[in-house]
């Protein structure tokens, strides 16, 4: 959406709704009232698309939000988005959930009445996500302090617990809320949140006995089982796999892609501390749950007279355990009925289709009163401690509606009759006071107030809900009259009395042509959103929600405290027979409508453009049929009915003042009659617009689109000559600026580097002082006048010393020191041969350590004693002369197991003649041998040896 910046005084700029007028060719208009076709329906829904193609989701029809679900993530929910709507007038801004939020939360403080939010549409639509992102809105945007942080903790985190034992998978919506909520939420004098209240409506208990296929049980059973830990799951006897519990895959679908379990779970877990669970409530609530899934697994068999017998002992001990209760208790009440017939208390067997009955009542009563008791739970954490001016109402209300949206399926049955009936009621109620605000804003504004035609649905409420001859006086009836009433005695009873409503319809007095498309178990009703064709079959039962006494009787002996609360003993003595659900219902609904009309309302419609729940997609056959149900063309035209712009004459005044020469650029008078100038001037004709006591109402939308071309063009004309202007201007500023930017910068820079030269001359005249007085008392004890040049003569020294310390331990060269450093200079001296000389004795392997040591023998023994000593120092000592290569394998066989410790090439000279013959001499470990080629020539003992002797570089041996 494209904004245009326009004037808005001592407001300065500011962005409002007509800014996008311009715009509404691109992306339609922001406000249904301003359509100028507004009686077509194409015309209504092409605006939806034109904004929802460009992610704009949100339209207003004058104060109600239309909301279409774009399933996927906007960034139009920061914290920035919020502070954006905070405190702004309504239109100020582009359509948002926010602004309704705000809206009614300055109502509610400026004018001290409560409060409501009414959230509507199907499911899938985005009912429970709209309640979020209000109750998110106002976490952060009201006041604050620890007591109300907390408050707001726990009006966020209930959302969660509700869902996770609310909610469920069905076919359109992967989170759809299977009852209906109504949210209050007290603010204090200061407008802070400091406690809440929530109601609950109509829990689809059937849902946790069965399932249609490709929905799922309630989120609970799944996150437990997938997200519990091992620990708590053998505690609770459960499997991680769904699979194992008959409750959980009626419908065929425990596992979905697009829902994680497990950190919902998390999530749950942490919230139900948050909302001041203590870990043995959360034992004892979990607990009620597996006993649930345990129930669902208890299975029976036939005995030979025709009586349920259980035949899954296990689970009943799981179930005694977990609920409480003595396990042969709770299995003859699973098998058998207990009724008062004359006073007296009569048990009869039950066969396999009463046992299963009554199996799955239990689970559906056990689960539903327990969700009434975590809702009752919830009140309690949030309710409001009133300290202050007690009997003093200090607080306001404002209400949040997230119910049941209008449901049509391919098999209806009571449940969609009552969620459908609530939906009439709210049609009904929105209507009435659509109506009532409109014209109290025409009659507080002294205009006169036309009569709008519309459907009124009270017709199809009263069919259904009249004394005696609704709907659900005819189904209560035969819910409590004696003998046998099926759900086809009820059917004909209908089809008896409210045969000639126009809006009920049956097989039997449907024509020929329409009796295709109705069963005989089948009614059709017309409600305002459209035919729904309802089953009969499972009326009565649901009904009734009747529970066998025995089984109510085993819950109230319930050692689970959250069962015994929930089944109360006074149910066994009170004598009076239990209201049916669908009175239940309809007196709740009343309460609800009650509550509703006493509280100034606001509203959004919620709409889903396709099944499919994808991105992008906006199918029109769909969009079309949630428009005509929500009621929203009735509620454009009721609007449209009598001018579709009203404004206050300040903004009216403001924003359109330089269209007249009389009123720009400033009027001086009543805001009245400046409008009354304007007016005339533009050539407004009467029947185009009326003037109320506060407001200007303009009853064509064409009229104010010329208006608003008109002040595009007079801002064009008026920005040209502005601008040159004030450019010249500018410019003209602009360089005396910089002109005097740059002489400041000079002269100050000027002054910096005239003080950093002097400041370093400074410097050098103390220093080159300094250095001649410690040159003359260079030779005196320590004092003020010599420290500077002796600590200077010492760092040189030390500096030098770094630069040309020895190289090696050979390296004797070392600085000359300063007299003042001769001690320390010699200390310095040892330290470094020290360090250099166990350097060196690190880096020494033991194969040179070795070489060194002979050196080290060799030199006691021959230096100073031989001539040539010197020259062969530097050559390494050998382990021997010969390798084992050059002696003669048969010499090394003979020697066997005899080590060649050393060998050498030697000369033996014969006695005659000195002729010189080749040998070699080896050295074992225990002998010396005398070698010539291949043969041993002499061996010699080391024991037989008397001395060794040298002569001429010769070993001579005796």
């Amino acid at each position: 959406m494209k904004f245009r910046a326009v004037g808005a005084g001592s407001n300065g700029i500011r962005m409002t709704m007509e800014s996008a007028l311009t715009a509404r060719d691109r992306v339609g208009v922001q406000d249904f009232v301003l359509l100028e076709n507004f009686t077509s329906e194409a015309a209504f829904i092409e605006n939806l698309r034109k904004r929802f193609k460009e992610n704009l989701i949100y339209t207003y029809i004058g104060s109600v939000l239309v909301s279409v679900n774009p399933y996927k993530e906007l960034e139009i929910y920061s914290k920035q988005h919020m502070e954006r709507y905070r405190g702004v007038s309504f239109y100020e801004v582009s359509p948002h959930l926010y602004a309704i939020a705000d809206n009614s939360y300055r109502s509610l403080r400026t004018e001290r009445k409560d409060q409501c939010i009414l959230i509507s549409g199907e499911s899938g639509a985005g009912k429970t996500e709209a309640t979020k992102k209000i109750l998110q809105y106002y976490a952060v945007t009201c006041p604050a302090s620890d007591q109300v942080e907390m408050v707001k903790d726990r009006l966020l985190q209930s959302n969660p617990v509700l869902e996770a034992f609310g909610n469920a998978k069905t076919l359109r919506n992967d989170n759809s809320s299977r009852f209906g909520k109504y949210m209050d939420v007290q603010f204090d004098y200061r407008g802070a949140p400091v406690g809440g209240h929530i109601l609950n409506y109509l829990l689809e208990k059937s849902r946790v006995v069965h399932q249609n296929h490709g929905e799922r049980n309630f989120h609970i059973f799944y996150q437990l089982l997938d997200g519990g830990e091992e620990e708590l799951l053998r505690r609770l006897g459960l499997e991680k796999n769904p699979q194992q519990y008959p409750y959980l895959v009626k419908g065929h679908c425990a596992r979905v892609s697009s829902i994680n379990d497990k950190n919902d779970w998390k999530v749950v877990r942490k919230a139900l501390s948050i909302i001041n669970f203590n870990d043995n409530e959360v034992e004892d609530l979990l607990s009620i749950v597996a006993s649930v899934l345990h129930l669902g697994n208890v299975q029976f068999a036939a005995d030979e007279q025709g009586n349920a017998q259980v035949t899954t002992e296990n689970q009943i001990k799981y179930l005694a355990r977990l609920l409480g209760v003595e396990g042969s208790i709770l299995r003859e009440a699973l098998i058998h009925k207990k009724i008062i017939a004359k006073g007296e208390e009569l048990v009869s067997p039950l066969n396999l289709e009463q046992a299963a009955y009554a199996r799955d009542a239990l689970a559906k009563a056990v689960y539903g009163r327990t969700f009434s008791w975590l809702v009752n739970k919830i009140n309690k954490s949030l309710s409001y401690k009133e300290t202050e001016f007690p009997g003093w109402r200090s607080t306001t209300v404002l209400g949040l509606l997230d119910i049941y949206g209008f449901e049509v399926f391919q098999h209806n049955s009571f449940e969609q009759f009552c969620i459908n009936y609530c939906n009439e009621k709210l049609q009904q109620l929105f209507i009435e006071l659509t109506l009532k605000s409109e014209q109290e804003e025409y009659e507080s504004e002294g205009i006169a107030w036309e009569p709008v035609q519309y459907f009124d649905n009270k017709i199809i409420c009263d069919l259904v809900e009249e004394k005696f001859k609704g709907i659900i006086s005819i189904l209560d009836e035969e819910c409590l009259r004696p003998g046998d009433a099926t759900d086809m005695t009820f059917l004909e009873k209908l089809e008896e009395t409210v045969k000639n409503h126009p809006h009920f319809l049956t097989h039997k007095l449907a024509d020929q042509k329409t009796r295709k498309s109705l069963g005989r178990e089948e009614f059709r009703l017309l409600h305002y959103a459209g035919e729904v064709t309802y089953s009969v079959s499972g009326f009565l039962d649901k009904n009734n929600d009747l529970l066998f006494r025995n089984l109510k009787e085993t819950m109230c002996n319930s050692e689970n405290p959250i069962v015994n609360q929930c089944f109360e003993r006074t149910e066994l003595t009170d004598k009076k027979r239990p209201e049916t659900a669908a009175t239940q219902f309809k007196n709740s609904l009343s309460k609800l409508m009650e509550i509703l009309m006493s509280k100034e309302p606001s509203y959004i419609r919620c709409i889903k453009p396709n099944d499919s729940k994808q991105a992008g997609q906006f199918v029109e056959v769909l969009i079309r049929h949630q428009v005509k149900y929500l009621g929203l063309m009735e509620n454009l035209r009721v609007r449209r009915a009598g001018f579709a712009y009203r404004r206050k004459y300040e903004v009216f005044l403001q924003r359109y003042k330089s269209l007249c020469p009389e009123t720009w650029p400033v009027w001086d008078g009543r805001p009245h009659d400046g409008v009354a100038v304007l007016v005339k001037y533009l050539g407004y004709k009467q029947e185009e617009y009326k003037m109320g006591r506060t407001k200007i109402f303009i009853r064509f939308p064409k009229t104010l689109f010329a208006t608003e071309d008109a002040l595009e063009i007079r801002k064009q004309s008026l920005a040209t000559k502005i601008q040159a202007a004030w450019r010249g201007f500018h410019q003209r500023q602009k360089f005396q600026h910089m002109k005097h930017s740059a002489i400041t910068i000079q002269s100050w820079w000027r002054g910096t580097l005239g003080r950093r030269k002097a400041a370093k001359k400074k410097w050098a005249v103390e220093t080159i002082r300094r250095f001649i007085k410690g040159f003359i008392y260079r030779n005196y004890p320590r004092c003020a006048e010599n420290e500077y040049f002796l600590d200077y003569i010492r760092y040189s020294f030390l500096m030098s010393l770094k630069r040309n310390l020895p190289r090696n331990v050979l390296d004797k060269s070392w600085p000359t020191p300063p007299p003042s450093l001769c001690e320390a200079s010699e200390l310095l001296r040892q330290l470094c041969m020290q360090n250099m000389v166990w350097r060196y004795c690190k880096r020494i392997n033991p194969e040179w350590k070795q070489q060194l040591d002979q050196k080290v023998i060799a030199s006691e023994i021959f230096k100073d004693k031989k001539d040539n000593y010197p020259q062969s120092v530097p050559r390494l000592f050998l382990d021997t002369r010969l390798v084992n290569e050059d002696i003669n394998t048969k010499v090394l066989q003979a020697l066997g197991s005899e080590t060649i410790k050393y060998a050498v090439p030697v000369i033996k000279y014969d006695r005659k003649g000195y002729k010189a013959r080749a040998r070699q001499l080896l050295l074992t470990q225990t002998a010396v041998f005398i070698v010539e080629e291949a043969k041993i020539k002499q061996q010699i003992d080391y024991a037989n040896l008397t001395g060794r002797e040298l002569q001429n570089s010769c070993f001579l041996w005796t």
